[in-house]
């Protein structure tokens, strides 16, 4: 289902080049540290994994959440802020974006959610959280599981990702 999401929305976004002049930082960036992640919506963020090559991560998340709250700050960890940089961060509203929402939902449609996709829409079954039965929900109070799996999905300077490395 992602892969078919991700294509029907390039589609659109090629056929009308205008719309991606449209994206916008998405709803409360300023929340999880938009002055210092650059953020997407899932229109410029899928547009832009699917040029770059780039890994996504994509954060459901919703305004009531307290999890999610708590999570947000895991984003102002340093470490993090510069792990971002090497993916395209894509934030999504669950509530208000109900079909990516269950687009994108391997396992469920819970919040706080958080999907490595490749850049051909595909989610990684290995980049997940050690809860078995909530495994895209990651440590809201602790960098560190995030950041392991950032550094999992990096590639090194000159080198393929290893989810890519399994497709070639």
């Amino acid at each position: 289902m992602p892969r078919a999401f991700a294509a029907i929305l390039l589609a659109v976004m090629i056929a009308f080049p205008a719309y991606r002049s449209l994206a916008r930082s998405p709803d409360l960036a300023d929340a999880w540290n938009g002055a210092e992640i650059n953020w997407r919506d899932i229109r410029a963020g899928i547009y832009e994994a699917s040029q770059s090559g780039k890994t996504a991560i994509m954060v459901f998340h919703a305004p009531w959440c307290s999890a999610c709250k708590s999570y947000r700050a895991v984003f102002k960890d340093p470490r993090i802020v510069e792990a971002s940089k090497n993916f395209v961060m894509i934030l999504i509203d669950a509530d208000a974006d109900k079909m990516t929402n269950g687009a994108f939902s391997p396992d469920g449609t819970y919040v706080p959610r958080t999907l490595f996709v490749n850049s051909e829409g595909d989610v990684s079954p290995t980049l997940v959280g050690k809860d078995p039965q909530y495994p895209h929900s990651l440590d809201v109070n602790n960098p560190d599981e995030l950041l392991s799996l950032m550094l999992k999905a990096a590639p090194a300077e000159g080198e393929q990702a290893p989810e890519a490395a399994k497709r070639t």
